[in-house]
């Protein structure tokens, strides 16, 4: 999902400024390996590890 579509999802802002707060929190979720981001701007949850 885009960051503008959890946004909505979550229903939180969807300004320009909720949209990048929440998108640095993908990031750092991207880095912890929860997320990954397969394309720039799309998040997906990472595949569960063995």
């Amino acid at each position: 999902m885009r960051a503008k579509d959890i946004c909505q999802a979550l229903g939180t802002g969807t300004t320009a400024r909720d949209t990048e707060n929440l998108r640095a929190k993908l990031k750092r979720l991207v880095a912890r390996q929860i997320l990954t981001e397969p394309e720039a701007g799309l998040f997906t949850l990472a595949p569960p590890s063995a």
